[in-house]
């Protein structure tokens, strides 16, 4: 029996590559074309949601977003979100019809069809150098000033010890919003782990839930509370997965 679980877990890790691929292959021409100007991002982000729509219904994963608050079309948001699986960018991304970047490690670029595509709209950062890590605020800027959102996983990766129900947060994503005075807005992702970790042997279809809590707005604060509001996102974060694995 053991044998038959250990054999699934191995095809669905290879299925969800599947998954990642199918589309991506079939959209490639429109995809291609989105990609051409910056301008036309909000019709590649369409497209994304698309295909993350897709891979999630063909794991078997029921997406369930609570809002706490309502976004505002056509206003420029931080997102934010506790980090645990692979699917987490699916999730995010079929979370908010907002157009927002993501500001994501480089490694990513090397994966096939995938990194092609993620190279050339995502915010990359390589969290070992200051000059990559300045940069990243340059092209956020510009992003804000088209009118999109950014989105930043703050604890930087997933962390290997599995047990850590949320890591440290860094300080990127709330000096970001600060700076540009828009609200951060927080999300608990509750089933991630449960459903798809980093972990080869884990994993199953079933419910992943949203909780997208109330905003936290950055207008008049200054730099020096960027702590302050790293703080009172994580604790708002933590708080509820606290709640929910209890």
């Amino acid at each position: 029996m053991r044998l038959f679980k250990y054999l699934f877990w191995i095809l669905y890790r290879i299925w969800f590559y599947i998954l990642v691929a199918i589309p991506i292959i079939v959209l490639f021409p429109l995809l291609f074309i989105s990609i051409l100007k910056e301008a036309w991002y909000p019709f590649f982000f369409k497209l994304a949601r698309i295909w993350a729509k897709f891979i999630l219904a063909g794991m078997g994963f029921v997406w369930k977003i609570e809002y706490e608050q309502v976004l505002e079309e056509g206003k420029s948001y931080m997102f934010i979100a506790n980090h645990t699986s692979m699917a987490d960018i699916m999730l995010m991304l079929v979370s908010t019809k907002n157009p927002f970047v993501f500001v994501g490690k480089k490694e990513l670029v090397k994966i096939p069809l995938f990194g092609f595509f993620y190279k050339r709209t995502c915010i990359l950062v390589d969290r070992s150098s200051e000059r990559s890590r300045k940069a990243v605020f340059l092209r956020a800027q510009s992003r804000l000033k088209q009118g999109l959102s950014i989105c930043i996983f703050p604890e930087g990766g997933v962390p290997e010890d599995e047990d850590i129900v949320l890591d440290t947060f860094k300080d990127g994503a709330f000096r970001l919003a600060i700076n540009h005075q828009i609200p951060v807005v927080p999300m608990s992702f509750l089933d991630n782990k449960k459903r798809f970790s980093y972990t080869l042997f884990s994993g199953s279809p079933g419910k992943m839930r949203v909780k997208v809590h109330p905003f936290i707005e950055t207008k008049g604060l200054a730099i020096q509370d960027t702590k302050a509001v790293n703080e009172k996102a994580k604790s708002v974060i933590r708080n509820q997965l606290n709640l929910f694995y209890k």
